[in-house]
């Protein structure tokens, strides 16, 4: 019964997203302990009290992008599009052109790249992003970044992440 109710909202939530949740489904199919846990994720993968959208959104793109060239990375963009991002700054962030952001985004798409490739140049980044942010804005990036990239990991892992797709920004 309650599974039912679950994968009803599951279904809701695929529609929400405009991409195919059934790795979750998968989850809850195999366990149920598992699920509930995995859902106890997402308000965490969620949380953005004081950074401005676009500065959130502009990292988990790019700490997504890192893990997923396909229907993570979509749904990315579709929440940035829902989240009111301008569809040109997410498509600087997919190209890989921080040059076209405002310096203050530019600032938070090199800062991300710099923590997911762990490359060490996160450090003078970082006092920039305090300084523009604050430190609760900073806490969040860092939690946005580190969660996008669960969902790639977990699909790759389930075995759902196997081809790279064309990503649309469909305004």
């Amino acid at each position: 019964m309650i599974r039912r109710l679950i994968l009803k909202q599951l279904d809701k939530q695929e529609r929400s997203l405009g991409e195919s949740v059934d790795y979750v489904r998968d989850i809850l199919r195999a366990s149920l302990p598992a699920f509930f846990k995995f859902a106890l994720f997402t308000p965490l993968a969620q949380h953005r009290r004081k950074l401005p959208a676009e500065a959130y959104r502009v990292a988990r793109l790019v700490a997504t992008q890192d893990e997923d060239c396909g229907t993570c990375v979509q749904i990315e963009v579709n929440l940035a599009l829902k989240d009111g991002v301008p569809a040109d700054v997410i498509r600087a962030v997919l190209n890989g052109h921080p040059e076209d952001l405002q310096p203050a985004l530019a600032d938070v798409y090199r800062f991300a790249k710099a923590v997911v490739e762990a490359s060490g140049g996160e450090e003078e980044l970082r006092q920039r992003i305090l300084e523009t942010y604050g430190e609760e804005g900073l806490v969040e990036m860092a939690l946005g970044i580190a969660s996008a990239r669960m969902f790639p990991v977990t699909k790759r892992a389930l075995g759902y992440a196997k081809s790279c797709a064309l990503i649309e920004i469909r305004i």
